[in-house]
């Protein structure tokens, strides 16, 4: 990248960003050759890219924890994905994609033990540019590692950062703008490169996994979480066949809810017969039932 006036749209007038440094550091190719299996290309990827990781994650995150396990996440995600991976034009830049998200991703800080960032260590000068990097938010804190701390061209970061090019320069030139309001020593863009060079070497004391025990991490994520689908896809089907089975099948209407009438007597039985009640049965019984008699009055 040639040097040029970029991201004038920031405050109004051209402003110059100095070219990165050498593009080539910023993906440096390995010297041994072309692995023989996916496995071997894969150990090799991750002995090559993990160590960097782990430190840009750190400075990124300020928490060394979570720098390990975005390094982690990242290649079990690539392990994954191996196929895309493998074809990709810059399998660390990939990874290194993905460990960046992680590393970011604002879902952290409900994490009782993420909350706070790790001590500062080292000098003065990289304890000052490492808390106000801290201070930026997300977006201009990843683009100033890339381009300031990297060396990636700005079409790179944007492309990484899922902006457009003048976007990106706009939040570099206010990320430098920041450190330089906390740091003043850090106000020229090639002393700011060096110290977040430092930053990056002191990194993260961190102890990172074999490449197969990375893999073996990543199969038993697929096999946990293809158990866990499979287990809730049965879940639904039996809660699916329960519900089919016990549901009504036709409309029922409901009842009207009682209500209380006044005025009617107790049901108590038959009621005693009366003084002339004895005579009128012995009469309906001497009598016949069916005849004549029964319809014609007596003449009396």
């Amino acid at each position: 990248m040639t040097q040029g006036t970029i991201g004038g749209e920031a405050n109004g007038t051209a402003a110059t960003l100095d070219p990165p440094p050498d593009a080539a550091e910023a993906h440096p190719v390995p010297a041994a050759g072309v692995p023989a299996t996916p496995v071997e290309a894969f150990d090799a990827l991750y002995a090559f890219a993990a160590p960097g990781l782990v430190r840009q994650a750190y400075v990124l995150c300020g928490r060394r924890r979570l720098a390990r396990e975005a390094v982690e996440y990242a290649f079990h995600q690539a392990w994954d994905r191996w196929p895309e991976v493998a074809v990709d034009r810059d399998p660390a830049g990939w990874v290194r994609a993905v460990a960046h998200d992680y590393a970011l991703s604002p879902w952290h800080r409900w994490r009782r033990s993420l909350r706070q960032p790790d001590p500062p260590a080292g000098p003065a000068g990289a304890r000052a540019l490492r808390d106000a990097l801290l201070e930026l938010p997300p977006p201009y804190r990843r683009t100033l590692l890339l381009y300031d701390g990297l060396g990636a061209g700005l079409p790179e970061v944007a492309a990484e950062t899922e902006a457009s090019s003048p976007a990106a320069a706009r939040r570099l030139l206010h990320a430098r703008r920041a450190v330089a309001e906390r740091v003043p020593a850090l106000a020229d863009p090639d002393v700011l490169r060096e110290g977040l060079a430092e930053l990056l070497e002191l990194g993260a004391a961190t102890v990172l996994g074999t490449p197969r025990a990375v893999r073996a991490g990543g199969e038993r994520r697929v096999w946990l979480w293809t158990r866990g689908t499979a287990a809730l896809s049965a879940l639904i089907a039996a809660a699916t066949a329960f519900t089919l089975a016990t549901a009504p099948t036709r409309y029922e209407p409901p009842l009207a809810p009682g209500q209380a009438v006044a005025g009617v007597p107790v049901l108590s039985g038959p009621e005693r017969l009366a003084p002339p009640d004895p005579v009128l049965r012995a009469r309906l019984d001497e009598q016949p039932v069916t005849g004549p008699a029964r319809l014609v009055p007596l003449p009396q």
